[in-house]
């Protein structure tokens, strides 16, 4: 049986900015992020990475800069000897009122068509409470990292039930190294 697992894009992989990542240069991943998602790979993890990108409807950059972000992201990956099975973007402004903008689990509607599957139990690594609602909405498992909007995310959801059990970890390489432990 293949095992996935869905990372956040911005604030999980990559340095995360008020202002939007906007081009392949201020695309710069976080330490030992690239690292981590090589692992996963290695061990036997289809990764999946599902993010908002709404800097596309607010004209910040367009679908060229992206994919060059995205393909600075798989060449990465790549060099450490890992892959990414999948990368899904919402480009819509929070006002389209879009199902694929997370919370909304749209992007991961798409994933379990795209690939077949049922996401129920699939670990969600985010680091915003959009992740976590996303997550919980498809029933996948939330993780949160303190990296990004993570040490925010974290204060804002602190005296919620839902998240009293939530697993929240330093960053995406100690979640990985737990998880590969684990599997």
């Amino acid at each position: 049986m293949q095992s996935w697992i869905i990372l956040d894009r911005d604030g999980v992989i990559n340095v995360d900015a008020d202002d939007y990542v906007k081009n392949v240069d201020e695309w710069r991943p976080l330490p030992g992020s690239i690292e981590a998602i090589a692992a996963l790979s290695q061990a036997g993890y289809r990764v999946l990475i599902a993010t908002n990108q709404s800097g596309i409807a607010r004209g910040l950059f367009d679908i060229e800069a992206l994919e060059a972000m995205h393909h600075k992201l798989r060449s990465s990956v790549e060099a450490q000897g890992g892959s990414i099975a999948g990368i899904f973007y919402c480009p819509h402004h929070p006002d389209d009122h879009c199902d694929c903008r997370k919370p909304k689990p749209g992007l991961l509607d798409e994933i379990e068509r795209q690939f077949h599957l049922d996401l129920k139990g699939v670990p969600f690594v985010g680091d915003s409470e959009r992740d976590l609602l996303a997550a919980r909405a498809k029933q996948c498992q939330p993780i949160l990292v303190r990296t990004g909007k993570g040490e925010k995310t974290l204060r804002a959801i602190a005296h919620k039930a839902p998240y009293a059990s939530l697993p929240v970890y330093k960053d995406l390489a100690e979640y990985v190294d737990t998880l590969i432990i684990k599997h």
